[in-house]
């Protein structure tokens, strides 16, 4: 009688480091499309730094204090709580009402209005070129004060997924 052959299931290679140490800063990245969170973590950790994910605000707002993020990106249109309510959120806190912040969207006149007066610091339009959201990235970056400190790690077990 014959075996039954088996099988193994490799798994891919990683072609970036899960965890990648900031060297230009930490971001935490909010929105709740998996392919754009993925997107903009992979060309923001190319380019030096390190990413945390939160995929909706009501996440952004529980991890934000642990991840001590340099820059906030934020989606404007997600379930549960979206990016301005967020932003208003964010900088009604003392401890982040200074932490720059992105709002990234379809780009439309009245949304980026809007960003603006919930207290972000830049509008980001989609689809963006990833050259664009990093020197976004950077500029935000390197205005915040926190930027050269020492960051401490973030806590296992925390949003650092996609």
């Amino acid at each position: 009688m014959g075996e039954t052959g088996k099988t193994r299931t490799r798994q891919p290679p990683a072609t970036y480091p899960l965890a990648v140490s900031g060297e230009f800063g930490r971001v935490l990245v909010v929105d709740d499309n998996r392919v754009i969170r993925q997107l903009i973590r992979v060309n923001l950790e190319l380019e030096g730094f390190e990413v945390v994910t939160a995929a909706d605000g009501v996440e952004c707002l529980e991890v934000v204090h642990d991840a001590a993020p340099d820059v906030i990106t934020l989606d404007v249109v997600m379930p549960r709580l979206d990016g301005l309510r967020t932003a208003a959120l964010l900088r009604a806190d003392p401890r982040t009402r200074d932490l720059p912040l992105a709002l990234i969207s379809a780009g439309l006149q009245h949304e980026a209005e809007a960003a603006h007066r919930a207290g972000a610091d830049a509008f980001l339009a989609k689809p963006f070129d990833p050259a664009d959201l990093v020197s976004l990235v950077r500029r935000l970056a390197g205005a915040h004060p926190r930027a050269a400190a020492v960051r401490r790690p973030v806590e296992p077990g925390r949003s650092r997924r996609c």
